[in-house]
């Protein structure tokens, strides 16, 4: 073995007796020359529009939501195309972007994303991907374009020139507001904030004991028996309970809510008055006399309507509550400062009242990447800890209003 490993380097070190150091020194220069051209050109093959829709999965999924868009044809004739945004222009970083995309082709060759129904299935992780990449190097390939110091701000309508004044001030990346701007965006159920994790662990370790009250971390449903077959609803995130026994893997709970005497009264509310769903029942079960009890009933002054007071005892799944509804409020309040400021300064959550916030968070929320149960929970802690239950410029002492004296 010895023999055959020194014979090797002698092949190697030793100088040729038959070509001369000059022509060895052309010969791999000629060769390396050669090699680093083949390199270069086949970076520039697959660094072309043409190469990326040779894929049959950017073809017929993402060319045609670019064709509908700006990036694709405008007034100018300049158009952006596919390595224009996804290849980053220097050297170094595209070679590591073309690494990176090796996990793409794979997926393409094994069929993970062969499909339109695949494709969309692991659209949310494509595209987490590359929203984490533009964050980390500040949309470079945005800005070789959109440069915030060739920008004219007097040239913009009112209400952008803020936003866009502020994003220059702070050298923001523009992914922060513009996720979606050449492609669909992709369905925010298949993503799951990691900081519910923590809630989930906390409420599966919960002690619970009968007659406590506690709060749901994550929506549940809602059934009947203790065998959790019969299903007649939904508790909503952050709902309020009270515990009665616990049989197994199930926990009957008692609900005390108010709805609004309409129709079928199948949304239940927190307070009277007040837009902040906390359950939803069938409709079969909501006008049901032996599960539902009403406790009284009140008319709202500001819509004439009359809210019922009611009670129901139902069946939960057992590890879904927790004693205090601060972790929640504290996931709440972190999404919505890290996710609602990226664009403009947020409001205060008391600057709006209860049944103000729905549509206005609705109006908000699409322009950024919270998933469902994320949006959900925020909305429940903006309406939770609006003007209606905080002293503010915006709203009256929650103890001196009309609606709040008049709320259990």
């Amino acid at each position: 073995m010895k023999k055959i490993f020194g014979f090797i380097a002698q092949l190697f070190l030793r100088p040729s007796v038959r070509i001369g150091l000059g022509a060895l020194v052309t010969g791999g220069f000629i060769a390396g020359a050669l090699a680093w051209q083949g390199f270069n050109t086949a970076m520039d093959l697959t660094n072309k529009e043409e190469f990326c829709l040779n894929c049959h999965t950017m073809h017929d999924n993402l060319l045609p939501e670019l064709q509908k868009t700006v990036h694709w044809s405008n007034r100018s004739g300049v158009r952006a195309t596919c390595p224009d945004c996804h290849v980053p222009h220097n050297f170094t970083d595209k070679l590591a972007r073309k690494m990176q995309a090796s996990r793409e082709v794979l997926a393409q060759f094994t069929g993970q994303i062969g499909t339109r129904e695949k494709f969309k299935e692991h659209r949310i992780v494509l595209a987490q991907r590359e929203w984490a990449r533009f964050a980390a190097n500040g949309s470079r390939e945005c800005r070789s374009c959109h440069d915030y110091k060739d920008m004219d701000f007097n040239k913009m309508r009112p209400t952008s020139q803020v936003a866009m004044r502020n994003a220059a001030a702070r050298d923001q990346s523009c992914m922060d507001c513009h996720k979606g701007i050449a492609h669909q965006l992709p369905d925010m159920k298949g993503a799951r904030n990691p900081a519910f994790d923590t809630l989930v662990s906390s409420a599966s370790g919960q002690s619970v004991s009968g007659g406590k009250d506690y709060f749901t971390v994550l929506p549940q449903d809602m059934f009947t028996d203790a065998g959790l077959k019969n299903k007649i609803g939904k508790l909503e995130v952050a709902t309020k309970v009270k515990v009665l026994e616990v049989k197994g893997d199930a926990q009957r709970v008692e609900l005390a809510l108010w709805r609004k005497n309409k129709g079928y009264g199948r949304v239940w509310y927190s307070q009277f008055g007040l837009n902040i769903t906390n359950a939803v029942f069938s409709k079969e079960v909501a006008q049901d006399k032996a599960l539902v009890q009403v406790l009284a009933a009140k008319e709202d002054p500001v819509t004439g309507l009359e809210w019922q007071q009611v009670q129901a005892k139902v069946w939960i799944k057992k590890g879904g509550l927790i004693d205090s509804v601060e972790p929640i409020w504290t996931v709440a309040r972190a999404s919505y400062t890290q996710s609602c400021s990226v664009c403009h300064r947020q409001p205060q959550e008391s600057h709006f009242d209860a049944n103000a916030w729905p549509g206005l968070f609705g109006g908000m929320v699409g322009f950024t990447s919270m998933d469902t149960d994320t949006a959900q929970v925020v909305l429940k802690y903006l309406q939770s800890n609006s003007s209606d239950f905080s002293k503010t410029p915006h709203g009256a002492d929650a103890a001196d209003t009309s609606l709040q004296t008049a709320r259990p």
